[in-house]
């Protein structure tokens, strides 16, 4: 239960906010305050002897509620009587920086509340400073080590990318940057900017001799204090997944909050997949094979090393000559599956996720090979750092930390191909639900090669491992979680709690300022020809010329045989994605209505979800057929075939929900204000004349209905 204490600091901390801002209160908001206190009221005291009910919340929240003040406004003094760190995680690193930059200051400003924060990126988006003259020292013409990544990030061009690194150092020594990427005044291309980073697996941490200047370690440092660590889902399940604590604080001692947390499940099924290029890996191990002969040279003082250092050429040897073995295996897979050869990405998806016997003997082997690398890597990365606290190691310690930089790479590279080569070294056999397995032909002009991916299907039981049964409190808020009007689907993803809180709160919007229209059409999306043909024919008629609209597109073709078909009617003024960045077709979209004319976005799934078009930037969504899933992707076919399997029927269980969700989404594009008006209309009579249509149209908004 809460204090009365506790309940005073809440209502103040709103009420001040409402009248410094002179903002209206909102229901919503007061409900999703409430809400969110209530459920974190279940935080048992830290030296109680059991846990009750989970302390989380899920919470849909419409456009416009209000949500970031609501939950700051009751979870801040909650984690800080509680003495736990409250980290607040964005769907992207843009929205982190307006959390930091923006809302949280004007929040403590506005609210009374005092409170400290903290901004919290990954290893990744800071140079290092060690790298960083590592590759100076190289442009130079000094000694190069052999790149460690050749076939994931090339070598950068030293005439592009000196200069750039040069003014790095100077801007750093002058104290005029602080070593983020985001905060660089140019952009820098992705080969030159990785070259200079590295990740855990690299970083030598307190013993470089860099770390008083480190970027990172100086922001990580800030994390320690700061009541709020705002951050993104990727670096919290980074986290999670190196076991918590690692780079942020322990779950046990933190209140979590997901922002758009409708990402949450599909984050964490990307962070705990693995895969393995065939092809790439044996040539990292040719070239790693020769890095590991300049390193016996350069590390003969270290006697220790010398003796892992001299049996490892013989082990990579092994391990190439197995990854061959496994490319024949491979090959015999597609060709007794028929799958056409030499085509960009073609797959071969493993059926109930079980491995055919002979692949599976040959992961075997491969997990051994690389289970010895491994091994024999985290023995010399240990080797290294010992010689780095030598005083007297014999080796000037640059050196010693650029070869730690690489066998820490080796390393990581190692563990991940072992990840994979685990999943492929059982049957699949009992596995609930089965994981995804699949291959994919990747070919070009130079080689064939093959890539083994196996992912989980479902988050459900990583995310109750790692965040529900460990986290003091979570909480999930989005304008769209609930699919077909139920949190069903987020619960069977994500596998949140039954028996946490969930709760629609009253969205501020009254939708029948917008109407949504199914025009009278002669076919359906199930002829995709007819369809698209009908498509030209009526966008003409429906777009005003000199309004603001968005037309969505679930595939690509189909968009471009529109836009072939109806370009000449709109005289230049559609802005078709992939001719531009994102960025710049909003720009252009907008710069467009403000200059009094007419601009039409066609766009797919990207810009159904996260595109902010208010007012008149945005008077017409089209949508052109009911989003269900393009159905070639091997883990929501997995997912389908489990269910199907199980005698049920994964089309109204999975499809269409998912389908419901995106249509919502999609129509989401139109009310970005209170004060917004228009017009929605989707070009497909399946939500009209199917049995799942009636469902599909009752989950969407309250809208004003006109159907054709």
């Amino acid at each position: 239960m809460l204090s009365e204490e506790l309940k005073g600091s809440i209502r103040e901390a709103y009420n001040a906010i409402v009248e410094s801002k002179s903002l209206a209160p909102r229901w919503g908001q007061r409900q999703m305050i409430a809400e969110i206190a209530n459920t974190l009221s279940r935080i048992p005291p830290t030296d109680a002897d059991e846990r009750g009910l989970p302390a989380v919340c899920v919470i849909e929240a419409g456009t416009g509620t209000g949500k970031t003040i609501a939950y700051a406004v009751a979870a801040i003094p909650i984690a800080q009587a509680l003495g736990k760190r409250l980290v607040v995680a964005t769907a992207t690193i843009a929205l982190q920086e307006q959390f930091v930059n923006k809302d949280l200051p004007d929040i403590r400003q506005s609210s009374g509340m005092n409170f400290s924060f903290a901004l919290a990126k990954g290893r990744r988006r800071y140079v290092c400073l060690s790298k960083l003259d590592r590759l100076m020292a190289e442009g130079q013409g000094a000694s190069a080590v052999i790149p460690l990544y050749p076939d994931e990030f090339g070598a950068p061009v030293q005439t592009e990318a000196m200069p750039i690194y040069d003014a790095m150092l100077e801007a750093m020594g002058r104290g005029e940057w602080d070593g983020d990427r985001d905060n660089w005044s140019d952009s820098v291309p992705d080969d030159v900017w990785f070259s200079a980073t590295t990740d855990h697996s690299q970083c030598s941490g307190r013993r470089c001799p860099n770390i008083s200047q480190c970027s990172f370690y100086r922001a990580r440092d800030e994390l320690q204090s700061a009541d709020i660590i705002v951050t993104n889902h990727d670096l919290v399940l980074s986290d999670l997944a190196l076991g918590g604590g690692a780079i942020l604080s322990a779950p046990e001692d933190s209140i979590y909050v997901f922002d758009e947390g409708h990402h949450l499940p599909d984050k964490a099924l990307s962070h705990f997949s693995s895969y393995c290029r065939l092809n790439a890996t044996i040539s990292w191990l040719q070239d790693s094979k020769k890095a590991l002969a300049q390193a016996a040279s350069a590390l003969v003082a270290i006697d220790s090393a010398q003796r892992v250092l001299q049996a490892l050429p013989a082990q990579v040897d092994e391990t190439v000559a197995a990854l061959q073995v496994a490319e024949q295996a491979v090959a015999a897979l597609f060709e007794a599956a028929d799958v056409p050869a030499h085509r960009e990405e073609q797959q071969l998806r493993l059926a109930h996720g079980l491995v055919p016997d002979a692949l599976m003997q040959v992961a075997k082997s491969l997990s051994g090979y690389f289970q010895k690398l491994s091994t024999a890597f985290a023995r010399l990365e240990n080797l290294l750092e010992e010689a780095l606290d030598d005083e007297f190691a014999g080796i000037d310690k640059s050196d010693i930390e650029t070869w730690h930089i690489n066998v820490g790479g080796m390393l990581g590279r190692a563990e991940a191909a072992l990840s994979l080569w685990r999943e492929y070294a059982v049957s699949g056999a009992g596995e609930i639900p089965p994981k995804a397995r699949w291959i994919t032909l990747l070919s070009n002009v130079a080689q064939v090669g093959f890539e083994l991916r196996c992912s989980p299907v479902l988050a459900a039981d990583i995310l109750q491992d790692c965040l529900w049964s460990r986290a003091s409190g979570v909480i999930i808020t989005s304008a769209t979680i609930t699919a077909l009007n139920s949190f069903d689907r987020f619960r069977l993803h994500s596998g949140a709690p039954p028996e946490a809180n969930y709760k629609v709160v009253a969205s501020p919007f009254n939708y029948q300022q917008a109407t949504f229209t199914v025009p009278a059409m002669d076919c359906d999306p199930g002829n995709a020809q007819a369809h698209t043909d009908a498509v030209i024919r009526q966008l003409p008629t429906l777009l005003d010329h000199g309004e603001g609209s968005l037309v969505l597109f679930s595939s690509r073709r189909q968009m471009l045989e529109v836009y072939q078909g109806v370009t000449g009617e709109f005289g230049g003024r559609i802005l078709m994605q992939g001719d531009y960045s994102k960025q710049e077709i909003l720009r252009r979209h907008k710069q467009a209505i403000d200059d009094g004319d007419g601009s039409v976005i066609f766009g797919l799934a990207s810009f159904a979800e996260g595109v902010d078009l208010p007012g008149a930037y945005c008077r017409h969504v089209v949508i052109a057929k009911i989003p269900f899933a393009v159905p070639d992707s091997p883990l929501e076919a997995a997912l389908a075939e489990w269910v199907e399997a199980q005698g049920r029927n994964a089309f109204m269980e999975i499809s269409v929900p998912d389908a419901a969700l995106r249509l919502v989404q999609a129509s989401g594009r139109l009310l970005r204000t209170e004060r917004d008006t228009g017009r929605i209309t989707l070009l497909d009579r399946r939500i009209l004349t199917k049995r799942y249509g009636r469902a599909i149209l009752d989950s969407l908004p309250p809208f004003q209905l006109r159907l054709g």
